[in-house]
């Protein structure tokens, strides 16, 4: 929901996500990433995470950004990684899913 992580200043938020996604990568890969509010510009250009996020998608995740979101912040162009889903496909993930965790 955050571009970052955490009730911290930006620079910190923002580094605690990379901590966080590279930790990540190293272990199992979750099934489903959603991004909402301003979470979807870390999988935009100038993200300081898109790496991780990449090797996240290729390891099989799958990355859902909203598409209000992106079109509220004039984003939609500017996606790298991930796919360009509605509030249904979160929910839908959510409701599908074993665990949903929220960072």
């Amino acid at each position: 929901t955050r571009f970052g992580m955490g009730e911290a200043p930006g620079d910190l938020q923002k580094k605690l996500a990379g901590v966080f996604l590279n930790l990540l990568n190293q272990d199992t890969a979750p099934g489903v990433i959603a991004f909402y509010g301003e979470g979807v510009k870390l999988a935009c250009d100038g993200s300081p995470v898109l790496e991780p996020l990449r090797s996240l998608s290729e390891r099989g995740s799958r990355l859902v950004l909203c598409q209000t979101c992106l079109d509220f912040f004039g984003l939609r162009e500017s996606v790298r990684v991930g796919i360009v889903g509605g509030m249904g496909d979160i929910i839908a993930a959510m409701q599908n899913a074993d665990r949903v965790v929220s960072v």
